[in-house]
C-alpha cells in the first residue's frame, strides 16, 4: 500500500482530537498538512452527552448534534468542515504500531502514515471486568460506556428489557450518571461499590451523602462497601443474577459496569518517558521524543499551581490541553514564545436536576456549607477544601453561573481564611465577595 505524507497527525478521534483541528485550522493550516486518524467511525463527537442526553428516552441527543466543539459553545464540527479546511479525516482506522523513531503510524490494514508533529490524543480505555477474570463477566447484556457504539448497545438493550431490572457497577462519575439517566427510562436501578460513599476521589462523605439521599429517594437502591464477584447467564447467555462478594445475589436484566479506565499508551512504550500511568510531558504538552506531543487523558503534566505533576481524566483539561499542544507546535515553528499551560482543575456533573462544578484541589480541611439536606426543594450546598491557612479548593451544588464564577476564581486565588468557622458562616458569600 501506498504511503501516505502528512505535516501533522493527530493520533484519536475523542474530544482532545477533535479541538486539536479546531485550533490548527485557527492557527493556519494548508490543505493537505493534517491528518485526523480514529478507529471510531464517526468525527470527533463531545463524550460526555452519552451517559447523559444521548441516553434520554425522550428528546435525545443524537450526531450530528453534539459533535465537537459544541460543549464548550464552539462551533459544530461536521465531517464536511474537516473537507472545506482541507483536513484529512481517516475515520474507521485502528494504528496497530507506532514506530517515533522514523515516524510512522501503521493500521491493522496494513496502510503506512508518515508525519513530521504527531500528537497523541488516544485517550483512555474502560477497564473490564473480564480483565480480571471475573466468574461469567463476558455473558451479553453486561455492558460498558465509552464510545458511540457502547452507547448504542445500552440503548438498545434499555428498549428490549423494558422496565427491567439494572446493576450498575460502580459508584464513580459513569455510576452516577448513569444511574440516573436510567431511572429517568423507568428502570429499576440498583448500585453497587466498594467504597464507604460514592465518589470518593473527590467527594467528602458530607457531599455524598446528600447524593445517595437523592438518589435513594429517587428509588436507586445503594448496596456499599462489596464487590461483584461473579455473574449466571440464563439458557440465551444473558446476564441473570450478580453475586455479590457479601454473598447476596441480585437480580438483573442489563449490568452496566463503570470502574474507571486506563489511557491508552500501548502503541508508545519504551519509545516514550512516562510518568504516574501517562505519556510524560511539559508544560506545552511535548513528549521526551521531539516533535511528538500528548494531550488529554494520555499525558501526565506539570501542575503549575500546585507545583506537581499530574495526569486529568476529564472533558475540560482533554479540550484545553490539546489548544495548548497545537499552539506550541505552531509557535516552535514560527520562533514565537508561547505561555506554559497553568491549568485549575475543574470537574461537573449533571444528573436528574442537579448540577454541581468543582475547582481546584480536594486537598486538606474541608467546611460544608448551604442546603444539603436530600429532600430539599431546591438545594444548595458546597465544600470548601483548606490546606495551610488557605482556600485550595471549592464544590457547589445548584450554583447560578456567576456564583460557579466565583468558586473558581476562588481556588485559582487561594484566598486566606483565618478560622473555619468563618467559612462555614459565610458560606456562598465568602466566595462571592473575593
Amino acid at each position: 500500500m501506498a504511503e501516505k505524507h502528512f505535516k501533522y497527525v493527530i493520533l484519536g478521534g475523542g474530544v482532545s482530537a477533535g479541538y486539536a483541528a479546531r485550533e490548527f485550522a485557527k492557527l493556519g493550516v494548508k490543505p493537505g498538512e493534517l491528518a485526523l486518524i480514529s478507529k471510531e467511525a464517526v468525527a470527533p463527537y463531545e463524550r460526555p452527552a452519552l451517559s447523559k442526553a444521548y441516553l434520554f428516552p425522550e428528546g435525545a441527543a443524537r450526531l450530528p448534534g453534539f459533535h465537537v466543539c459544541v460543549g464548550s459553545g464552539g462551533e459544530r464540527l461536521l465531517p464536511e468542515w474537516y473537507k472545506e479546511k482541507g483536513i484529512e479525516l481517516i475515520l474507521s482506522t485502528e494504528i496497530v504500531k507506532a514506530d517515533l523513531a522514523s515516524k510512522t503510524l501503521i493500521s491493522a490494514a496494513g496502510e503506512t502514515f508518515k508525519y513530521h508533529f504527531l500528537i497523541i490524543a488516544t485517550g483512555s480505555t474502560v477497564i473490564r471486568l473480564t480483565d480480571f477474570r471475573v466468574e461469567g463477566a463476558n455473558a451479553k447484556n453486561i455492558l460498558y460506556l465509552r464510545e458511540i457504539d457502547d452507547a448504542d448497545k445500552l440503548i438498545d438493550v434499555i428498549k428490549a428489557k423494558k422496565n427491567g431490572k439494572v446493576v450498575i457497577v460502580g459508584g464513580g462519575y459513569i455510576g452516577l450518571e448513569l444511574s440516573a439517566v436510567l431511572k429517568i427510562n423507568n428502570l429499576d436501578v440498583k448500585m453497587v461499590y466498594p467504597e464507604p460513599w460514592c465518589m470518593p476521589r473527590l467527594f467528602t462523605s458530607g457531599i455524598a451523602a446528600f447524593y445517595e439521599g437523592y438518589y435513594a429517594n429517587k428509588g436507586i437502591n445503594i448496596i456499599k462497601g462489596t464487590v461483584a464477584v461473579g455473574f449466571t447467564s440464563d439458557a440465551n447467555g444473558e446476564v441473570k443474577e450478580v453475586k455479590l462478594k457479601d454473598g447476596r445475589v441480585l437480580e438483573a436484566d442489563i449490568v452496566v459496569v463503570g470502574v474507571g479506565g486506563r489511557p491508552l499508551t500501548t502503541l508508545f512504550k519504551g519509545q516514550v518517558e512516562e510518568e504516574k500511568g501517562g505519556i510524560k510531558t511539559d508544560g506545552f504538552f511535548k513528549t521526551s521524543v521531539p516533535d511528538v506531543y500528548a494531550v488529554g487523558d494520555v499525558a501526565t503534566f506539570p501542575m503549575k499551581l500546585y507545583n506537581d505533576i499530574r495526569r486529568v481524566e476529564h472533558v475540560d483539561h482533554a479540550r484545553k490541553s490539546a489548544e495548548q499542544a497545537v499552539k506550541a507546535i505552531k509557535a516552535s515553528e514560527e520562533g514565537k514564545p508561547v505561555e506554559e499551560y497553568d491549568y485549575l482543575p475543574y470537574f461537573y456533573s449533571r444528573a436528574f436536576d442537579l448540577s454541581w462544578q468543582f475547582y481546584g484541589d480536594n486537598v486538606g480541611e474541608t467546611v460544608l456549607f448551604g442546603d444539603s439536606s436530600p429532600t430539599s426543594p431546591k438545594p444548595k450546598f458546597g465544600t470548601y477544601w483548606i490546606k495551610d491557612g488557605k482556600v485550595v479548593g471549592a464544590f457547589l451544588e445548584g450554583g447560578t453561573p456567576e456564583e460557579n464564577k466565583a468558586i473558581a476564581k476562588v481556588a485559582r486565588l487561594q484566598p486566606a481564611v483565618e478560622n473555619l468557622d468563618q467559612l462555614t458562616n459565610e458560606g456562598l458569600t465568602f466566595a462571592c465577595k473575593i
